[in-house]
């Protein structure tokens, strides 16, 4: 069991800090980047958490099963995602071969289960006909930001592999954030379709019509602001 007394040791003070394995490295070093990025993710999925739980669970003075269905699943899947980027992160904080012994890490079994989630979601939803635009309600817009930091941590990770070289990395990690972001991007549509929003499709730039702006709409908004007092 861990026992944190005190958050603030004052040796990271000069630009620098510790590896698990004692080892000191500047905090610009790629391997803490990674580590950083993994944090930062891991703070996402908080958010999407929070907002998924926030969403009101009655419409019209009844309950929304379909509301509770997705806080239900989120609350399952999110903590646990949440613990496993916790793992990823102490693991990104040390090259493999100084691991302690006896800490345990993220094995096939964890991109198994997103795969699986996957599937189930899929089978509730449409075949796309076009992309998607990263936006919607709330959740579903930081569920897009999720997958996009998620896909930076994959780089970033690339980026350490290639800079320490073979054996710094282990294959798995890419492996399972491959599977992270598009467990992100299926997540975020299972839930657009579950609370009844709509997705909004990219349209190719031949089809979107005219590129003329809205200049003139803000210039007569602002002409006749008084006709919106009432808004």
């Amino acid at each position: 069991m861990v026992r944190i007394t005190r958050v603030y040791t004052g040796t990271g003070d000069e630009g620098e800090t510790s590896l698990v394995d004692g080892s000191r490295r500047p905090k610009s070093d790629p391997r803490l980047e990674a580590v950083g990025t993994c944090d930062e993710l891991n703070a996402l999925f908080g958010m999407c958490l929070m907002e998924i739980r926030r969403l009101p669970t009655h419409s019209d003075g009844g309950s929304s099963s379909t509301v509770k269905r997705v806080q239900f699943i989120a609350n399952q899947v999110i903590p646990r995602i949440q613990s496993e980027l916790f793992d990823l992160g102490a693991e990104l904080a040390c090259p493999p071969a100084g691991l302690p012994k006896g800490m345990v890490v993220l094995n096939e079994n964890q991109s198994s289960a997103l795969v699986d989630e996957m599937d189930a979601w899929l089978e509730q939803l449409e075949p796309l006909t076009s992309f998607i635009l990263p936006s919607g309600q709330s959740p579903e817009a930081v569920i897009h930001l999720a997958r996009t930091v998620t896909r930076r941590l994959e780089r970033v990770v690339l980026r350490l592999s290639e800079f320490e070289g073979e054996g710094s990395v282990r294959p798995l990690v890419l492996v399972y954030l491959n599977r992270l972001s598009d467990w992100l991007f299926v997540f975020g549509r299972w839930v657009c379709l579950s609370l009844g929003n709509e997705e909004s499709l990219w349209l190719p730039l031949g089809h979107r019509g005219p590129e003329s702006g809205v200049g003139t709409t803000i210039r007569k908004l602002s002409e006749n602001d008084s006709d919106f007092d009432q808004f």
